[in-house]
């Protein structure tokens, strides 16, 4: 039966029918408009902004997910925010609950990572929060509790990301206690990012953190991306949901990485750590 007409904003729709592809492989216009409740029309316009933006392919009648693989593709900030949400709520709680009051944190620019803030916000931990991310950085300001410190940089186009300087050399004159850092793949031991300077930023926070916890939802599993962050041994842990694959996170375990897998309700609700990520206190 479909669903009833809904409301969604076109970033939302369109992070559905990604999940849907990605979940199936393929899918017809119509059972696109019956799960998403709107008029095939409106998803046969989702679908051709998708395919201009090289997500997917489409198809007569339907639409199936883009197969080759291209290092520096990523997908534009308004539907990242939107694709695997309740992965990166339960994701970033776990993560705000590693955290103490009083610590110093580098939040770094990432949708997984913003979830850790806003959890951290809830949460009413007194921290000072180092950050490159004009997302997360709005998240903390006004907060009373917080200490918020934003990097500086040149701001991404189309995203509030900051990366370069005076970023970059200020965080080489950091030493923070923990630092939450997103990637755009996980390819043991390598995690990789789409760009240079986006790979850059990351390697300062983790040079500038006394420990480093890989926040990641499942599908960051796969083929490297463009550049290299960093290998395993300069991760502590990782905190990851239950779509992870197994032999994936076994390998980061075998190289000394805690691995925490989050259940995921699918409603959004937080799920519960399956194995702890942080055990020791902090190095």
């Amino acid at each position: 039966m479909p669903r009833p007409r809904v409301e969604m904003l076109p970033a939302q729709r369109r992070a559905a029918i990604l999940e849907r592809l990605k979940a199936q492989g393929a899918a017809t216009i119509h059972d696109l408009a019956d799960d998403l409740g709107a008029s095939a029309s409106t998803v046969r316009r989702d679908l051709e902004y998708l395919e201009e933006a090289g997500y997917l392919e489409r198809t007569h009648g339907g639409a199936l997910l883009q197969p080759t693989h291209r290092t520096t593709f990523e997908p534009e900030p308004s539907i990242a925010a939107e694709t695997a949400w309740p992965q990166k709520r339960a994701i970033g709680a776990a993560a705000a609950r590693l955290l103490c009051a009083g610590q110093s944190v580098i939040f770094d620019s990432s949708t997984t990572v913003e979830a850790a803030a806003m959890a951290a916000v809830a949460r009413g931990l007194s921290l000072t929060a180092v950050t490159n991310s004009l997302g997360v950085a709005a998240r903390f300001a006004g907060v009373p509790t917080v200490r918020l410190v934003v990097v500086g940089g040149s701001a991404r186009p189309g995203s509030g990301t900051l990366t370069g300087d005076p970023g970059q050399s200020f965080l080489e004159t950091v030493h923070a206690d923990v630092a939450l850092i997103g990637v755009h793949a996980i390819t043991p031991p390598a995690f990789t990012e789409t760009a240079l300077e986006v790979a850059a930023m990351k390697q300062r926070m983790i040079a500038a953190a006394r420990r480093v916890v890989v926040l990641a939802d499942g599908s960051k599993f796969g083929a490297p991306s463009f550049a290299t962050i960093c290998r395993a041994d300069r991760i502590d842990a990782l905190i990851t949901d239950d779509g992870a694959p197994a032999d994936a996170l076994a390998a980061l375990r075998d190289q000394g990485i805690a691995v925490t897998v989050v259940d995921v309700d699918p409603a959004g609700q937080e799920g519960s750590a399956a194995a702890p990520a942080a055990a020791e206190p902090p190095r």
